[in-house]
């Protein structure tokens, strides 16, 4: 089949017009030869004979009359075992092996296969001769890593097959032919472990979409009881730079109770990046007492890459998580920055000479941000398997101001709001989410009854802490002293992690559970306390030892030990539960 060509007739920073000879589409992948070289880009407006490309590539040295080369196929990844422990660009290039070729300074134009050629996969044999299958369905597996990795049917196979022969057992490469099937029209298809998919086509091969219901536990206090998040929910982390985002990200991607961790960094500092590369394969993974690194996959391009790559990473990611809920996998999707990635949507956009929405972002922002959102989801599928895909996005507003485009934009969308504090990360509080303009749309693993009567003791103390500020301590009466007290408590002990500590670090749903009934008994009851100087000396003691109580090993004997001296101290001066916590304790008992 003979493809499009072209030649450039006008060229605007990444973007470059093409006059067509021949049928193009939509998404396409094209090469702009200059100086021998093919520089990969794709088709994103047409009109008439005339093509419009992004370049994934820097675009100098291009000039009126290059020649270019349509594919005919979309932007695509491949997609098979081996894709897991791997870094890759936004074009799904390895990068360790892309440094071996190019050194230091990568070269354009130079395309290297995603999945090793060379390795050698222990195939099993799933599906037999003569059986009925589409896409989508198993035919083999092979392990990696610790997960069952399933060959499948490729994705882009309509119809229903018969299965002619099914390989041996045995150790085959990923180009190494492991079934034929054949279709209804009589034609023979070989597959083996390798295909390739879209990345801006959802891949939507299951039975059902389910309600995202069960906790995602990240064992981050504040998130698992306040502001939670579900398996095959959407989150944001809005927050002005350097308020943690990657920090929490990284606890996050470690600690999280999910099979696989895939990052995307669109646009990130290259100094965070680095970061993030030399981190994750120092990381033990808690689950397997290996590196972190097994079960991740880091899509990598920085603020320091051509812009239109940023597209391409959070596609490909995404794709890749798609993939692995296909086998049934829970997938964590980290996306680090969409705001750097609506930036190169802005500078594209600017350069189409598109008309401008908010701030010159495109128009169309909204209906891009929750196109890849919607990509999350809880399904079910066709073997009645569950897998689920989170996302998780930060946002990097400029100032800190959540009500530029970009933020506004993802909260219409996700599920659950991480906003984090300029004003919380200066005083040092880990994780810096602020609790009170912070929410969520999912269940908490803890009584969401209790967890809302803490949430409005949080208000009520910082109503009084900002009535303090006015009138001073003075004009507060011991009562209103006391609530914002117990909230200061709640913040110090409960909201606050230290990420330094082996065992506050990461906090089980279990103990979580335990420990947060203990402080409802606090801040629900009447403490008989006469002096704002006893109720001060009461609450510093209590939350010292609070502090060593959240260092003990869980159900250890230091911690039942602390934990008894605790209870002492607390019931040495409570009396009655509230009346609003008494009505709430009964309907809860009821």
């Amino acid at each position: 089949m003979t493809h499009a060509t072209g030649r450039v007739v006008g060229v605007n920073g990444n973007l470059v017009a093409v006059e067509v000879e021949g049928q193009v589409s939509l998404n396409e992948v094209g090469y702009v030869i200059v100086d021998e070289k093919r520089l990969k880009s794709e088709i994103i407006r047409v009109r008439g004979t005339q093509a419009e490309m992004q370049v994934f590539e820097l675009t100098r040295g291009i000039g009126i009359g290059d020649d270019v080369e349509f594919s005919g196929e979309l932007l695509a990844v491949e997609l098979g075992p081996g894709l897991l422990g791997k870094v890759y660009d936004g074009l799904q290039n390895p990068l360790p092996e892309l440094a071996e070729q190019a050194g230091f300074f990568l070269e354009r134009g130079l395309y290297l296969d995603a999945l090793s050629r060379d390795s050698v996969w222990s195939f099993s044999p799933k599906a037999a001769k003569g059986d009925t299958v589409s896409r989508g369905d198993t035919i083999g597996t092979v392990p990696e890593g610790i997960f069952e990795h399933r060959i499948m049917v490729p994705f882009d196979l309509g119809g229903s097959y018969t299965v002619e022969q099914v390989a041996e057992a045995g150790d085959y490469k990923v180009t190494d032919t492991v079934a034929t099937i054949k279709d209804e029209k009589g034609s023979i298809h070989e597959l083996n472990m390798l295909f390739e998919w879209p990345v801006k086509r959802a891949i939507d091969i299951y039975a059902e979409r389910l309600k995202p219901t069960d906790a995602m536990v990240t064992k981050v206090r504040i998130i698992d009881t306040f502001i939670p998040v579900s398996l095959g929910g959407t989150y944001c982390i809005p927050g002005p730079f350097g308020a943690g985002k990657t920090v929490l990200q990284q606890i996050t991607s470690r600690n999280a109770e999910v099979d696989i961790v895939i990052v995307a960094a669109c646009g990130e500092r290259a100094g965070e990046v680095v970061e993030t590369l030399k981190e994750f394969p120092e990381l033990i993974d808690p689950r397997t007492g290996r590196t972190l690194m097994e079960r991740t996959v880091i899509i990598c391009n920085t603020s320091s890459m051509p812009v239109a790559s940023r597209e391409a990473s959070v596609y490909t990611a995404v794709t890749i998580a798609e993939y692995y809920r296909q086998m049934g996998l829970n997938v964590l999707l980290l996306a680090d920055s969409t705001s750097r990635w609506a930036q190169a949507m802005r500078e594209m956009s600017g350069r189409l000479e598109e008309i401008p929405g908010e701030e010159a972002f495109p128009a169309y922002l909204e209906s891009v941000i929750a196109g890849f959102y919607e990509r999350a989801g809880r399904v079910r599928l066709k073997d009645g398997v569950i897998g689920s895909i989170t996302i998780g996005g930060t946002v990097s507003p400029a100032g800190g101001n959540f009500e530029e485009p970009v933020t506004q934009a993802t909260l219409k969308v996700v599920g659950a709001f991480h906003g984090l504090s300029r004003e919380r990360s200066d005083a040092r509080k880990y994780p810096s989410i602020h609790p009170l303009e912070s929410w969520s749309k999912y269940p908490t693993i803890v009584n969401p009854r209790k967890v809302e009567y803490a949430r409005e003791l949080l208000f009520r103390g910082n109503e009084v802490g900002q009535m303090m500020k006015v009138v001073g301590e003075e004009g507060t009466s011991t009562e209103d002293f006391i609530e914002y007290m117990k909230s200061e408590f709640l913040d110090a002990v409960y909201l606050q992690q230290n990420a330094f500590d082996p065992v506050d670090a990461a906090v089980s749903t279990e103990r979580q559970v335990h420990v947060f009934d203990l402080l409802f008994d606090l801040l629900a009851s009447h403490l008989s306390i006469d002096t704002k100087d006893e109720v001060r000396h009461y609450f510093n003691a209590l939350r010292q030892r609070f502090l060593d109580y959240n260092s003990a090993e869980w159900d250890s004997e230091e911690f039942k030990k602390i934990e008894s001296e605790l209870r002492d101290m607390i019931d040495e001066k409570r009396g009655e539960f509230e009346t609003a916590a008494r009505e709430l304790l009964e309907e809860i008992n009821a």
